[in-house]
């Protein structure tokens, strides 16, 4: 039995099956929000320019 048949539609192409609960732009991953690489680059930083003040 073909898809005809049961009158099943044909997925789209490329498309996701559901959609992520922590998408971009999405209440926990807004857009604009700055990546916790940066943040972590920022701490790293400071660290190191704190080690060679003393």
């Amino acid at each position: 039995m073909g898809r005809g048949k049961s009158r099943e539609p044909v997925p789209k192409k490329n498309t996701p099956r559901h959609s992520e609960h922590n998408a971009k732009g999405t209440l926990q991953n807004p857009f604009g929000k700055g990546s916790p690489k940066e943040e972590l680059l920022a701490r790293m930083k400071a660290a190191a320019e704190a080690g060679r003040k003393v």
